[in-house]
């Protein structure tokens, strides 16, 4: 019996046997699975999320074999399941498909996420100066404003330009939720594309910044204001409050409202046990499979979908107005105190907790190391938070 040397080794099979345009992907992704691994390493990209996606996005597009029908695929997960049958027979054969039907395609992971992030959220710092960072979270959202219509100018549903325009609110499990919601179709693009660039907020976004802020503003310090110190009682009602009416207002976002909630609620409870639980193994586990499955799903023929070009143009588009929207903030913040108001700060309004606002004391630290703006900063990025899921709630009513 003859055997073809090449069917011994599949990958290599499948690999040869692709369109030139397939090859170049596979190969173009693992090359670009090992970059992210390296830079999650150094400290320049998220770690927590880069590292399990890089080596999940390399090893899915070396993994290619034939299946029945000289199909190609592989043995990790299948996003386009579609009936009943599909899903039983998907779930007896893909590893991760449990995983993927059971927490990921349905949002799951995206509210556990939120859950662990709002134990680590401390609303003290939005209530001592609610105004001014609503306003910075607010000029943030500028690139969603953006990409909505100009999503549909490039030819996409209202529903889909609504999905993608939610990566200007640089909130990963936002932009989950929405997708799944309003374009099901490109779910799995926007997720990917949306993951993707918000890993590299933190490498873009301090050229931006030293684009538009001259080193004299970036080293402004801000004067000492006395803000009384918020009771835990005060947040807990706070939040209590605000997930009511938010969930009220818009009740199709309510399972990302109430997840956030939840989390500031167990912080400011002294539920210990919970707390430790929520932002440990729960926060942890969520993003270690969060950042595996985004991936695993970056296998080649995935990502060849004509719409994620489009896709990839306005996630930066999104992102980079965004990031413009909320300096523009800080720039009328900055006249209206009479330059006391430090224009960097603005960068935090976009809500990637707590990146943009660690972006903002770095940059300022490296024009005047005496500066501190980290507090003020985490206000605008915890009000990033809400304004987000507020405009993720409101296109979502509107567009549904």
């Amino acid at each position: 019996m003859d055997i073809d040397p090449l069917m011994l080794f599949q990958g290599v099979a499948t690999l040869a046997a692709s369109e030139p345009q397939i090859l170049i992907a596979r190969i173009f992704l693992v090359c670009l699975g090992m970059l992210l691994m390296y830079l999650g390493h150094k400290g320049i990209l998220e770690a927590l999320l880069m590292i399990p996606m890089g080596l999940g996005m390399a090893t899915v597009n070396v993994s290619v074999l034939f299946f029945e029908g000289g199909k190609q695929g592989t043995l990790f997960v299948d996003p386009l399941i579609t009936t009943t049958e599909q899903l039983m027979s998907g779930l007896q054969i893909y590893w991760l498909q449990p995983i993927y039907t059971l927490t990921f395609s349905n949002g799951l992971i995206a509210c556990l996420v939120f859950m662990g992030i709002g134990v680590l959220l401390d609303v003290g710092f939005v209530m001592a100066r609610p105004f001014q960072s609503m306003f910075l979270a607010l000029c943030a959202e500028l690139g969603t404003v953006i990409v909505y219509p100009l999503g549909m100018a490039f030819g996409l549903s209202e529903g889909e330009s609504a999905a993608v325009a939610t990566i200007g609110g640089a909130d990963g499990p936002m932009v989950l939720f929405t997708s799944l919601l309003l374009a099901k179709n490109l779910f799995v693009p926007i997720a990917v594309v949306a993951y993707l660039y918000l890993g590299l907020t933190y490498g873009g976004y301090p050229f931006l910044i030293k684009l538009m802020v001259p080193k004299r503003l970036r080293a402004i310090e801000m004067p000492y204001v006395k803000t009384r110190e918020v009771k835990s009682s005060e947040k807990m009602l706070f939040a209590i409050i605000a997930c009511v009416l938010l969930c009220f207002l818009f009740p199709v976002a309510a399972p990302l409202f109430f997840s956030v909630f939840l989390g500031i609620i167990v912080r400011e409870s002294g539920l210990v046990q919970f707390a430790d639980l929520l932002k440990g193994p729960v926060l942890y586990g969520a993003t270690f499979f969060l950042g595996l499955l985004l991936g695993i799903l970056c296998e080649a023929r995935t990502i060849l979908d004509p719409d994620v070009l489009i896709t990839l143009v306005l996630g930066v588009v999104a992102l980079l107005f965004s990031g413009i929207g909320g300096i523009l903030g800080g720039y009328i913040l900055y006249f209206w105190t009479g330059g006391k108001f430090n224009p960097v700060i603005g960068i935090a309004g976009v809500s990637c907790v707590p990146t943009t606002a660690k972006v903002a004391q770095k940059i300022v630290s490296q024009a005047n190391p005496d500066a501190i703006v980290l507090p003020i900063a985490l206000g605008a990025n915890i009000s990033g938070v809400i304004t987000s899921a507020i405009l993720a709630g409101i296109l979502i009513t509107v567009v549904k």
